[in-house]
């Protein structure tokens, strides 16, 4: 069955038209960020771009074949910088108009000649296929970061239309697409177009989805942490903790010393900035996988996975060293707050989490017991003054 070429251009045309108004009325209401503006636009030009082109024979071909091109290629491009202004990447605006430029404008050397339709073809092609390998990267990108569901089904939505614009230029470049007209007989070329159309509309509900997801995924991480410290509160370190018996990991139970004496004779204020700066300081000693909870006032427990006891005990006087040093650069205080530690890690025959917490605890209330501003190990009795 033939389809007709500039029919399906105007269709995604209009396709585009109305998925780049739509995304610019969403980035109107100020919930969503920078990035449906610049994928509004994008779609916009797209869709102008392809409205020209379908006019060809019908106005001047600097109507048709100039601006419409060179409009095509300008929107693709902007659709890699919208994903990139969604993963939060820097774009500048005007390293954005040099690239633009750069790419897009070429394409009317091969305008001079109306005629010349597969190496436009080729040309336009080769650009829109590097364009939706640079966005699967991204959308790979950010699945790996953000563990975002919808951004790998972005990634394998590009993955196609990547490969029927690699189709398009081999065409092109084999003169099976040529002529005097862009719209010839070739089915190929037409289920092709056919088909983008389809991905074209898909891509634009799943970058919607992403943005839904990710909002999802903070609302879920905020309710999850302390909004003091940033610390995981009891809730968020039940839903990470590992409970598995195959993970072996350590228990730290921290208490700030003296932190009710602080609070009476210097403030809630300054009380609350000494949690922040515990909770920098440790996160800043701390394993990226290892985890910060706090469990009530000035009491804290972290979590470390795959740690045997002698390192853990290591870590906890570190964190420990660390929190007196800092502490030394606060002006002004009467009170200098310390840590008392206790340390429990589990065994291949002891990996039950409330068990190891009691003994991490029973070893925090030794470490007090025994002057304070130290660290008690529970497993074997060894501890580090």
């Amino acid at each position: 069955m033939m389809l007709d070429l500039r029919t399906i251009y105007v269709v995604s045309a209009m396709t585009c038209l109305v998925l780049g108004s739509v995304h610019l009325a969403a980035h109107r209401t100020g919930r969503f960020g920078r990035w449906p503006a610049w994928w509004g636009v994008s779609n916009l030009l797209i869709g102008i771009g392809s409205f020209c082109v379908s006019l060809r024979d019908f106005v001047p071909s600097f109507v048709s074949l100039d601006a419409g091109n060179v409009l095509t290629i300008a929107g693709y491009l902007l659709t890699f910088f919208a994903v990139r202004v969604f993963a939060g990447r820097p774009v500048g605006k005007r390293y954005c108009v040099l690239a633009i430029a750069c790419i897009s404008l070429p394409v009317l050397m091969f305008t001079v000649d109306p005629a010349a339709v597969s190496a436009r073809i080729l040309y336009v092609s080769t650009v829109c296929c590097l364009c939706d390998l640079a966005i699967l990267r991204q959308g790979v990108a950010i699945h790996r970061r953000e563990k975002l569901f919808s951004a790998g089904l972005l990634a394998w939505l590009y993955m196609p239309t990547a490969a029927i614009f690699l189709v398009r230029s081999l065409l092109a470049a084999s003169g099976q697409i040529a002529g005097p007209s862009a719209f010839g007989d070739n089915p190929v070329h037409g289920w092709m177009a056919a088909t983008a159309v389809v991905f074209l509309t898909l891509r634009s509900m799943v970058i919607v989805l992403m943005a839904a997801e990710r909002s999802r995924n903070e609302l879920i991480d905020l309710a999850h942490r302390d909004p003091l410290t940033g610390a995981l509160n009891r809730g968020g370190l039940a839903q990470r903790v590992p409970f598995s018996r195959a993970q072996s990991f350590a228990l730290l139970a921290i208490d700030i010393d003296n932190f009710k004496q602080l609070n009476d004779q210097h403030g809630h204020v300054l009380g609350d900035d000494i949690l922040r700066l515990f909770a920098r300081v440790a996160q800043a000693v701390l394993r990226p996988g290892d985890l910060l909870s706090r469990q009530g006032g000035d009491e804290f427990l972290a979590v470390l996975k795959d740690m045997p006891d002698a390192e853990a005990v290591q870590t906890a006087e570190m964190i420990r060293l660390a929190f007196s040093a800092a502490v030394m650069q606060v002006p002004g205080l009467a009170v200098f707050p310390t840590l008392s530690i206790g340390v429990a890690a589990s065994s291949e025959t002891d990996v039950d989490f409330e068990q190891l917490l009691r003994k991490a605890d029973e070893a925090l209330y030794a470490s007090k017991r025994r002057g304070r501003n130290r660290v008690e190990a529970s497993a074997k009795g060894e501890q580090a003054a």
